[in-house]
This record gives structure tokens, C-alpha cells and sequence, in this order.
């Protein structure tokens, strides 16, 4: 026979579980047409699949620990419609997990539309695939929160209308981690652009190509923790700003900066322009190491020492 603290124990340990986690389908034939539709009902804790198709539809997740995925991220396609005039995926949901899809060809009214408004607390992205979108994803204050990105394409995603919009853009999270991700092409505002209180770029491939526009490759306008790391980075002819392809601090450091540190990334500037690899306008001394330039690069301006 169990003793009072065993039942009591027991007791705590269903009311963590899931109550009724279920798997929702969505696709021709599924259970659900349109994924507004799984959004409508789904539960905390359920898992959302969509099946291969297009589907001019948008989404409200306000549940929290979902996770919704696609076949692939090439088959399963969201495109066209904003939700609340924001964005293809708005998530005021916390422990969300988005992957497997592509999201594209979101605009709004403001310039601002997404493929993914990420307001909640803690968003993992994986496998997502974000094309011609004003942004690819916009996060909303969450202090104590996460956004990771892992395995993510982005493609002419950004743009400057009445505000800019960028490949990534966040504001004040705990973190933004991004892996192993892919940027291409970006259109007028910045491929990442974090105010997160620590940033960490992780063996991306971040480039301008031959067409694309962006202004900085990283921008980090508030200070913070930054490490970018193991990355191929490249600024491209059509550049809108040449000045500098890493940016720290300059729109005024608001918060703690401990570090900052790029190391072992691979940078090239591909026209006969000057550039800097990175500015830093905060007080905290920058650490370059083990970086490998090519083109007319001078490695830092600001604080800070260069290493081989």
C-alpha cells in the first residue's frame, strides 16, 4: 500500500503531464482542411501535423508546449494570408516548436509582416524554410525568454518601407541562438538583427550574394553578450551599407555586454569597396580570433584586440 506522501507524490506527477495530448492532422482528407482550423482547437501539450501541400492560410498557436510540423519543409507550404496583420504564424504560445515548413510571401499593411511573430516565451525553430517575407521572424519582448534556430533557410526576406524588416529581427530575449542556417539575399534591412541580451550566431552561411541588399550582416544595436562563431560571411556588391558587416552598440548600449567574441569565421567582401569585419561602439573590448578576411577588410574599429 502506497503511503500519503507516495499518493501525494503521484497526484503532482499527472497534474505535470499533458492532460489528453493528442496528434492533429492537417491536409486533404485529414481531420482538418487548414491549419487555422487545428489552431482553433488544439490543446496544450498536442502535436499539429500538416501534410504536403499549399495552403493560403494563416495561424494563431496560443497553445503552449505544441509543437507543429510539416512532411518537409520543401512539400508543406504556407503562403499569402497574415494573421491580426502580422504575420503567417503568430505565437503568443510558450514552449513552441515550429519545423519542417516553409513560410513565404507574408506582407502587411505596416512593412513588418512574418512568417513567423514569435510572442511567447521559448521558440525552437527547426527545418523552416523562410522566403520573400518582409521579415522572415520578429519576436516580441520576452526577457526571460528563447528563440533557437536551427537548420533554417532564409531567402529575400526584408525590407525598408515605413520601418525596416530582416531576415531575423528580435527584441529583448534571454537568447537567440541560431544553427547552422543559411541567409541569403536579403533585401534592404539586416540579415539577424538582435536586441536579445545575448546573442550567439553558430556556423551559419550569411551572404549578400550577387542581388542582395542588406545592410549589416549582424546587427547587435543594444550591446549584450554576442558570439559569432565558425560562420561563412559575405558582403556582396549591392550592399546598402558598406561600411561594416558586423555592427555592436550603435543605436546606444542598454544593457550588460560580458562579451564579445567572433571567432573562426570565414568573411569575404566581394567588390572593390572598403569594409570593416566588425564595429564596436560599446566599451566591452571585442576578442577577434582565428577569422579568415578576404578583400579590402580592415578587421575591427572599437575596443578590442585581433588574434590569429
Amino acid at each position: 500500500m502506497l503511503s500519503p506522501f507516495q499518493l501525494v507524490g503521484l497526484a503532482l506527477l499527472f497534474l505535470a503531464l499533458p492532460a489528453g495530448a493528442r496528434t492533429l492532422e492537417v491536409g486533404a482528407g485529414k481531420q482538418f482542411s487548414q491549419p487555422s482550423q487545428a489552431a482553433a482547437v488544439a490543446q496544450d501539450g498536442d502535436r499539429v501535423v500538416i501534410a504536403p501541400g499549399h495552403y493560403f492560410d494563416c495561424a494563431v498557436w496560443r497553445q503552449n508546449n505544441l509543437t507543429v510540423e510539416g512532411a518537409s519543409a520543401q512539400d508543406t507550404v504556407i503562403t499569402d494570408k497574415t494573421c491580426q496583420g502580422k504575420a503567417l504564424f503568430v505565437i503568443p504560445g510558450s514552449n513552441v516548436t515550429v519545423r519542417n515548413l516553409t513560410l513565404t510571401r507574408a506582407r502587411s499593411p505596416d512593412g513588418n509582416g512574418a512568417g513567423i511573430r514569435a510572442e511567447g516565451r521559448n521558440l525552437l525553430v527547426e527545418k523552416v524554410r523562410f522566403i520573400d517575407n518582409q521579415n522572415g521572424i520578429l519576436a516580441a519582448d520576452q526577457p526571460q525568454g528563447e528563440l533557437i534556430v536551427r537548420d533554417s533557410e532564409f531567402v529575400r526576406n526584408g525590407t525598408c518601407e515605413q520601418a525596416c524588416a530582416h531576415g531575423i529581427y528580435v527584441n529583448r530575449l534571454a537568447l537567440l541562438r541560431v544553427e547552422r542556417s543559411a541567409f541569403r539575399e536579403t533585401r534592404a534591412g539586416h540579415h539577424v538583427k538582435s536586441r536579445a541580451f545575448r546573442t550567439e550566431i553558430l556556423g551559419c552561411d550569411i551572404g549578400d550574394g550577387p542581388t542582395g541588399t542588406a545592410s549589416y550582416l549582424v546587427d547587435i544595436p543594444n550591446g549584450g553578450a554576442v558570439v559569432i562563431q565558425n560562420n561563412r560571411l559575405e558582403k556582396g556588391p549591392k550592399t546598402e551599407n558598406q561600411s561594416a558587416a558586423i555592427s555592436v552598440g550603435a543605436e546606444g548600449v542598454d544593457k550588460p555586454t560580458p562579451e564579445i567574441r567572433v571567432e573562426g569565421n570565414q568573411f569575404s567582401a566581394d567588390s572593390a569597396y572598403a569594409t570593416i569585419f566588425v564595429v564596436n561602439r560599446t566599451a566591452t573590448p571585442a576578442l577577434l580570433r582565428g577569422n579568415q578576411l578576404r578583400g579590402q577588410v580592415r578587421p575591427l574599429r572599437g575596443d578590442g584586440e585581433v588574434l590569429r
